[in-house]
């Protein structure tokens, strides 16, 4: 089994792409004002929660507004170096469709052994906080 990795999802949203972009981009502490999921944000840094309380901080590494991408770094608590070399890399990418946009995700990491599970549960996360957020951004 390798110790390096990468786990992603897609997911198709309604809201427009530039929207759902801009959102994470700019007001990014209102992610816990749409979902159940996230209970605390902070821009750059932050606590992170999912279906069981997972804490880490994480920052912001890039953003590529032409094409809708965001590199964070997770690290400390739940993606500290006890389980992950260096933190783990999520990218957010949204590509525009004719109607609404596909929101896609990926955690890159490198675990410290074999017996580390990738971050299937965070994931989940992800995919149900993005639909919970589409949700919102259609009401809005």
């Amino acid at each position: 089994m390798a110790l390096k990795g990468k786990i992603g999802a897609e997911i198709e949203i309604h809201s427009p792409a530039s929207k759902f972009f801009n959102l994470f981009v700019t007001q990014l502490h209102e992610v816990q004002n749409m979902t159940d999921e996230v209970h605390q944000t902070k821009l750059h840094k932050g606590d992170w929660h999912g279906g069981k309380v997972v804490d880490c901080k994480e920052h912001i590494e890039e953003i590529d507004n032409a094409n809708k991408t965001i590199l964070y770094k997770l690290f400390d608590g739940e993606f500290g170096e006890h389980k992950y070399k260096s933190g783990v890399k999520l990218k957010l990418k949204v590509v525009e469709k004719d109607e609404g946009a596909i929101v896609k995700w990926n955690h890159m990491f490198e675990k410290v052994h074999e017996a580390i599970t990738p971050p299937l549960e965070q994931l989940d996360s992800l995919i149900k906080a993005t639909k919970e957020v589409d949700a919102y951004l259609l009401k809005a």
